[in-house]
């Protein structure tokens, strides 16, 4: 089968519907000459003539008839494949799901927040949120995970991040706990309460220990759990303290969701440091037009959330 040279598609397309050379060479900023040579090329192509001489002017033979039907189609579908691919995706068609994966604190405040706002412009894509047993890379190189959201933990350096918004660390207790009663709360009366700690490892170091250990200070942990939200809901129904990011407290889509639960926040007796949830994907997915789009959205909810 010969090749088919399809730089010679908009050139028939031209051709074919300004039905002069002098047109079609005026429509693509072309010299008449080069449009003549190329209607030369088209002929020894389809094996017709095309256009014929009629008096001063052309005419179109039976068969560019029926092709000035089919090119204008063909042409816009070319230049759509081989435009970039911003120029080609159409938001309001998408029907895709992508696959996050993020702890159980952004799900419970900004997950029907995200779609609501996703589904305003892309009614048909779907979010599937995967579980967050650990930080390891390979679902994202593999391609299980489309966008991963939360701390910086992975050591693969190829991954690409880009900063939601800053964090920080308060402290949390049910309503009506005693150590509220107290106007500031000491590091030695923190310290010597009950304490349930959120570790997806299993692991009791938190930022909050070296900060008391360099005062000679450790924290009575009576229980460990995988997830802030799981620290929130036991503090709740008991006299343990726990540790969350302020961002679980709540936002403006979710507002007083830690109060809504009795639960009361306090600042850390110590000083620990703040800390970036991110997004992070993979480089293969940088210039992809969807996941840009995801990216961004996701973006615009965190900066409204937590500006």
């Amino acid at each position: 089968m010969p090749r088919v040279d399809l730089n010679l598609l908009p050139a028939l397309d031209a051709l074919l519907t300004e039905g002069s050379v002098t047109g079609a060479a005026r429509r693509l900023e072309l010299s008449v000459s080069a449009m003549s040579r190329t209607l030369t090329r088209l002929r020894e192509a389809t094996g017709d003539r095309l256009l014929l001489q009629a008096g001063r002017g052309l005419v179109l033979t039976p068969y560019a008839m029926q092709l000035r039907e089919r090119i204008p189609a063909l042409a816009r579908e070319a230049q759509a494949a081989l435009a970039p691919a911003d120029h080609a995706l159409q938001i309001a068609t998408l029907d895709q799901c992508f696959t996050l994966r993020a702890g159980e604190g952004f799900i419970d405040l900004l997950a029907a927040p995200l779609l609501a706002r996703i589904r305003q412009a892309a009614p048909r894509v779907r979010l599937r949120f995967a579980p967050k047993p650990d930080w390891d890379a390979r679902p994202l190189r593999e391609g299980g995970i489309d966008l991963e959201l939360g701390t910086v933990k992975t050591t693969a350096p190829e991954l690409r991040t880009r900063r939601l918004f800053r964090d920080r660390y308060v402290g949390v207790c049910r309503s009506g706990h005693p150590l509220l009663d107290e106007t500031e709360i000491a590091a030695e009366r923190y310290a010597a309460c009950g304490h349930v700690v959120a570790s997806r490892a299993g692991e009791i170091d938190h930022p909050v220990d070296d900060a008391l250990a360099a005062r000679g200070l450790s924290r009575q942990v009576a229980m460990v759990v995988p997830a802030y939200t799981h620290a929130m809901q036991v503090a709740r129904q008991s006299d343990l303290l726990a540790v969350v990011p302020h961002s679980c407290l709540g936002n403006p889509f979710t507002p007083g969701h830690a109060a809504a639960l009795g639960l009361r926040h306090f600042e850390l007796p110590v000083p620990t440091p703040p800390f970036n949830v991110s997004a992070i994907w993979h480089p293969r997915l940088d210039q992809d037009a969807s996941h840009r789009w995801l990216r961004g959205e996701v973006l615009a909810l965190c900066e409204a959330a937590y500006p």
